[in-house]
Formats: C-alpha cells, structure tokens, sequence
C-alpha cells in the first residue's frame, strides 16, 4: 500500500462506523438464531435434519472467507465492506423462505459464505483502525457484535412471542439492518490498493503465523462453544438444578462476555495482548476448575462467569495480531477466523461425544485444559506486535502504517 495520510478526526468517525457494522452483523445473527424453530417448523425437518443443516453456514463461512481479500483488493475497502455487508444482511431472509431440507441447506451455505466474507471485511478494517489510533478497539468491535446479537435476539423473542410470521419478520429486519449497515460504512476508512500491488489469490493457505494465532483462538471459540450450548444442560444433569436457574447460567455467561469485550481495550492498552492473554486463561482455567470440582451450582454459575470473563478478549486480540503479522491481513484474518469457525462448529458435538462416552464433568475437564493452552501459547501473538504511529494531537494526521 502507499502512503496515505488520514486526518484523525475521520479515523475516529471510522471507528464508530466500523463499530456500527459490528453491531448490524452481530444483529443479524441474533435475528436468525431465535427463529430457528419456526425454520424447522416451515422446512419439516427433523432434528436430526436441522443439526445437518446447521453444519452449512460454517462450511460456507470456511470457503468464502478467502475470497475476502480479492473482493476488498479489486473494488477498494469501503465498496468491498458495503457490498459485503448488504449481501449478509439481506441473506437473513432465505433459511426462512426454505420449504425442504435442501433448500435449507443451500439457504444456510449462502447465509454462512456471505457472514464469512463480511466478518473478514469489517475485521481487517478494524485492524487498520487501531493501527492508525496506536490503542486497543478490537475487544470493544467484537463487544458491539454482542450488543447487536443482543438485540436482535430480543427483538427475535418479541416477534416469536408474537407468533409472527418468520418470512416477515425477516424481511423487515433484512432491510434495516440492510440501510443501518449501508449507511455506516459511508465513513469507514476507504482504503485502496497501490498501482503496483498484486491482487491476492482467491484462495491461499494462511500464512503460518495465523495458524499459531488460529490455534489460540481455537482455544478460546471451543470454551466458548462449549459453554454457550452446554452450560444449562451441566447445571442441569449433573448439579440437579431447575431449568431456569440453568437458562439464567447461560444468560450470565453472554452478558459477561458482552461486558468484558466492551471494557477490554482500557487493559489491553495498559498491560499489551500477551499479558492480557495470559490473564485470561488463568482467569478461565480457574473457571474451568470450579466448574467440574463444585457440587453447589452457585460455584458452577461463578465458574461459568470466570470462564466468560477469560475467553472474552481472545478472538479480538487474534485477529488484531493476525491482522498485523503479514503483508496480506485480510488473508491472515480469513485464515484465523477459518479456524475459529471451525472451532465453533465442532466443539459442542465433541462435548456430546465425550459426554455420551463418559460424562459431562469429562468434556469440561478439556475445556479447562484448552483454556489453560491460552497461558502457555498467549506469546504467540506477540509476532503480530509492531511499532505503530503515535498520536498526541485531536487535529493530528495519521499515516498509514503499512509499507
């Protein structure tokens, strides 16, 4: 990339916006997630059938993501983000419009693939953003994907409370979110490829570094995965407790991830992305103890929430590092983010699996182990560290820090 100079009144305007985005794409998944029984419902399928098709959108979201960086190289990064975005927003309505198993799954793979190439657009954006601030934003980008996930959610619950139709309901979510994320990405930072720089392939192994930095966002999705599908189900099973008790375990557990993303970037900045890391896995890895060591939920429930608490900073800090470790972040980021979906995607059957084989308690034994990966492997992120342009002025311009 040449040098660009960037007035730092417009990087802050683009930090909001990405911010924003992060809220519309997180929206969407909320808006998706609670209207999966209608889905079933209007597609009739089986569970079975429905566990199949759920499998879909991480396939899709894997072999898109590479296509990513082509996209933002040929029509810029804010057109690239816009297009993206739009596709994802509007790919909300198709699982709803599904009348049979195949049609789900074609729906399921379109509605992954276009989550997976927007996820790596606003991601690598991101990254530029705090290049060009030198402090720490990621934690809370990945915090306003929570809120909007919240929020969709809510608004999911309140449209199925209703016994709304899903293809409405959908619709008319598709087409604000649609406008929300449109409009956002007009103050994103436009960034444009050199005359003389080659397009990245359209599809490339990723870079070794972003397999060590995969590695320990796997750490962290896989806790994550774990513990959103199977925290209510521990509670109940293995502490005999009621079924609201162990819903409200797995309610605690995405606000405290919510709330610690949002408040990351303060520690981040202040104690750097290995240390942090480190803390966090100490933090989970006691959460995993005093999950599979206690007989009273209370102690489970604190276990949950220490757990929250440590995995929440990871992923951001993943791809921030990946973001920085090449001369290709966007392949660097879809590299990272392809292993993190696939985390996501295998750790609640792997749970099962060990559960059925064993117990409960067992599967969570490996998720105390995977968790306390994040303290030994946390320095593989300081390969993605760099000196980056210090900022002393409101009115200061920001130069690109890349070559």
């Amino acid at each position: 990339m040449s040098e660009v100079v960037y007035d730092l009144r417009e990087v802050k305007r683009a930090r909001y916006a990405v911010a924003a985005v992060f809220a519309v794409h997180g929206a969407v998944t909320g808006s998706f997630a609670t209207r999966v029984p209608w889905i079933q419902d209007h597609a009739g399928v089986s569970a079975g059938q429905l566990g199949l098709a759920l499998a879909f959108p991480a396939l899709g979201a894997s072999l898109a993501m590479p296509l990513a960086g082509s996209i933002s190289h040929r029509f810029g990064a804010r057109n690239a983000l816009r297009g993206l975005i739009a596709l994802w927003t509007l790919s909300l309505v198709l699982p709803s419009l599904a009348p049979n198993l195949p049609a789900l799954c074609l729906a399921l793979f379109t509605y992954g693939a276009t989550a997976g190439m927007a996820d790596v657009a606003m991601n690598a954006l991101g990254v530029e953003v705090e290049n060009r601030l030198d402090r720490s934003i990621m934690s809370g980008l990945h915090g306003m994907w929570s809120a909007g996930a919240l929020i969709g959610s809510a608004a999911g619950t309140l449209a199925a409370h209703l016994g709304s139709d899903a293809r409405l309901h959908h619709a008319l979510a598709a087409v604000t979110l649609t406008v929300l994320g449109v409009v956002a990405c007009r103050w994103v930072l436009d960034l444009q490829p050199a005359e003389d720089e080659e397009p990245p392939p359209r599809f490339a192994l990723p870079p070794r570094s972003a397999l060590l930095i995969g590695a320990v966002g796997f750490c962290a999705v896989f806790a994550e995965g774990a513990s959103l599908d199977w925290s209510a189900v521990y509670l109940r099973d293995q502490l005999e407790t009621s079924a609201g008790l162990a819903a409200a375990c797995t309610t605690g557990f995405t606000l405290t991830m919510a709330l610690a993303r949002i408040a990351g970037d303060r520690i981040v900045d202040r104690y750097g992305a290995v240390r942090t890391v480190r803390f966090s896995g100490v933090l989970a890895t006691l959460g995993g103890l005093l999950i599979v060591l206690s007989d009273q939920p209370a102690l489970a429930i604190a276990g949950f929430a220490l757990l929250g608490l440590g995995i929440a900073v990871v992923v951001p800090l993943c791809f921030a590092a990946a973001g920085r470790s090449g001369s290709n972040p966007s392949l660097a980021i879809a590299g990272v983010a392809t292993i993190t979906y696939t985390s996501g995607l295998i750790a609640p059957s792997a749970i099962g699996g060990i559960a059925q084989a064993t117990s409960l308690m067992v599967s969570f034994c490996l998720v105390t182990v995977l968790s306390f990966g994040l303290v030994a492997f946390a320095r593989v992120l300081r390969a993605g560290d760099r000196d980056r342009p210090k900022v002393s002025r409101p009115d200061a311009a920001v130069p690109d820090p890349r070559p």
